[in-house]
């Protein structure tokens, strides 16, 4: 037999407060307000067309292929036909807003901060002894042993070892500057000398380098984190006043702020 009980407004407000999660509450609650007024100072509007388009690449990102899937999931997250219609209205403000305000500086932004896209294939292991690592590194310049062999021997997660110790496409924001710098400088297929960290002695096969090309989702990329820069920098521009009691502290509660 189920067992039912009520979860009222007042409980979701506190469990959000003991979860401690008011600041991001609030700093997407800052960020609404932020889009809809600068929006509105803009003129930016939201047209009726633009409201089914965005509807349909929110089904689409949620995989609600059918009516009653998006009924699923509006009932799953307590929202009502309204609310959803605010959810994509959000979404569209935010998307015009981002690209009304930086789209003319993407070419240059990204022309300034080209290195920052070039990516690399890499295969790594990574190895407690330097010896060892050079030893590898050697048979391996030698045709003696093959890299599969070492990630098979030396890499100790199946689901990295599988993979050969294949790191996927990155860029040079994710590697420590260390080994970007050796990484980015490789001339591939290259196995790089082997590199001391203090997480360990990495051992890397450079297979690939990708020069960044300019098209539209790297255009995108960088109009959303632009804006995203933009965003952070006008809340902390910003004095925000959160109109509720956050200091309903007893005399007994206050005791566990300080040393026994």
């Amino acid at each position: 037999m189920l067992n039912y009980f009520n979860v009222s407004n007042e409980d979701i407000v506190r469990n959000i407060k003991i979860s401690c999660k008011i600041p991001d509450v609030v700093e997407a609650i800052a960020t609404q307000k932020i889009i809809a007024e600068t929006a509105l100072e803009l003129g930016i509007k939201v047209e009726e067309e633009d409201l089914q388009t965005e509807a349909d690449c929110v089904r689409l990102e949620k995989k609600l292929v059918k009516a009653k899937d998006t009924l699923s999931w509006l009932k799953k997250h307590h929202l009502s036909l309204d609310d959803f219609e605010e959810l994509v209205h959000r979404n569209i403000l935010s998307k015009k807003l981002a690209n009304h305000l930086f789209t003319e500086q993407v070419e240059r932004f990204f022309y300034e901060h080209q290195l920052n896209y070039v990516a690399a294939v890499t295969y790594e292991v990574i190895l407690d002894d330097r010896d060892l690592a050079l030893e590898l590194f050697y048979a391996l310049q030698e045709g003696e042993i093959s890299f599969q062999e070492i990630a098979r021997q030396y890499i100790q997660a199946p689901e990295i070892r599988r993979a050969s110790g294949y790191q996927g496409i990155r860029h040079r924001t994710d590697f420590r500057p260390e080994i970007a710098s050796a990484v980015f400088a490789a001339t591939p297929p290259q196995i790089l000398k082997p590199i001391t960290t203090p997480t360990g002695v990495y051992l890397i096969w450079v297979e690939e380098i990708i020069q960044p090309q300019l098209d539209e989702k790297l255009r995108q990329k960088i109009i959303t984190d632009l804006f995203s820069g933009w965003l952070k920098q006008q809340i902390e521009q910003q004095e925000i006043v959160i109109q509720f009691d956050l200091d309903s502290n007893s005399k007994s509660s206050k005791q566990l702020l300080t040393s026994a």
